[in-house]
């Protein structure tokens, strides 16, 4: 264990960048899933069918090829992103995908009469999704999005197989530097557990304050 509390500032620093890319890819994997929910339910048939294969394919292949695409595929079109910024864009595309079909099943799950009458105060289709339907889905979606969420902080490690210096990929470094492996992987295991409860906790809160409502 004296490895792990000397190295303790550097697995710190690679938690960091595990937060950072989680709450960055959150909040774009939001606008891009509701989006999409919305496109799907609500869009013209070209906005459904490409909303449809968006997720299709998304849901279809493992998050590590979509990684390796946005980083090593894209250059073969001239396009080179930094690592870190490819993991954001990777891992945001991946959980638009499911947030689409999270926000989706809530909105379907919000009695349509409440649109109708949306309507027959006056209000136009967009007005009645953005002020009526979409605060209601939230509420309703609020927990899958909570293990949604949990599930991408995680799934955040396979960012390291692009260089990504994360707390996988910080261990990685030390294990290589020290051939100890037990001590660092049950560290960054403890520190991947309590960002997790903190994600949770943090949800539940929302949950409930929203439930207040």
């Amino acid at each position: 264990m004296t490895i792990v509390i000397e190295n303790l500032p550097f697995l710190l620093k690679g938690a960091y960048y595990t937060l950072l890319i989680t709450m960055i890819s959150m909040f774009f994997g939001l606008i891009i899933g509701v989006l999409t929910a919305i496109a799907r339910l609500k869009g013209n048939r070209l906005l459904q069918g490409i909303s449809r294969i968006y997720v299709s394919i998304i849901r279809g292949t493992p998050p590590l090829v979509q990684i390796v695409i946005v980083y090593y595929g894209l250059v073969d079109y001239g396009i080179t992103l930094g690592p870190l910024t490819a993991a954001c864009i990777a891992l945001s595309i991946n959980i638009g995908a499911y947030v689409s079909e999270t926000f989706r099943g809530a909105i379907q799950a919000i009695p349509p009469g409440q649109t109708e009458a949306a309507l027959a105060t006056g209000m136009s289709e967009q007005q009645a999704v953005r002020r009526i339907i979409l605060p209601q889905a939230i509420r309703v979606a609020i927990p899958p999005l909570g293990n949604t969420f949990v599930g991408m902080l995680k799934e955040t490690s396979l960012v390291s197989v692009i260089a990504v210096t994360e707390l996988l990929r910080s261990a990685q470094l030390l294990v290589a530097q020290y051939y100890v492996y037990m001590p660092i992987y049950l560290s960054i295991g403890v520190m991947y557990w309590i960002m997790s409860t903190g994600f949770t906790v943090i949800l539940n809160k929302v949950e409930k304050r929203l439930s207040v409502y």
